[in-house]
């Protein structure tokens, strides 16, 4: 497989995650029984898992190091965050409002995962 395919994979992947992970939240947060179904618990990982895979396989590919490349490390500690607001945001057990929020967190950390995506810049918003 070339550079170019694995690129379109993990755009593709990206693309599925975010949103599955949209559809995923307001269903919850509105009740909807089948977002506790088998395909909507096991679909994220699959996805998540090539969207992993194929980040792994650019990175080695380009040899980037998250410990001396800033945006991927900077891309690697916000997805942490965003996995840890996505798990508040879509357990039912939560209040509504708090799962509000930490969804609301999550699509701000998603917008800033793909800013330093396309920037390549771990300050994405910051003028330079």
């Amino acid at each position: 497989m070339d550079y170019a395919t694995v690129k379109l994979i993990h755009q593709s992947a990206v693309v599925l995650s975010i949103g599955g992970f949209v559809l995923r939240a307001f269903a919850s947060l509105m009740g909807a029984r089948w977002v506790k179904g088998r395909a909507a618990k096991t679909l994220p990982h699959v996805i998540d898992t090539v969207l992993l895979a194929s980040a792994v396989t650019l990175a080695v590919w380009l040899h980037l190091n998250p410990l001396t490349t800033a945006w991927l490390a900077a891309k690697i500690v916000a997805l942490l965050v965003y996995i840890g607001l996505g798990m508040v945001a879509l357990k039912p057990s939560r209040p509504a409002p708090q799962r509000s929020m930490a969804m609301l967190a999550a699509f701000a950390t998603l917008a800033y995962i793909v800013s330093v995506a396309v920037t390549k810049n771990p300050l994405p918003f910051v003028a330079s």
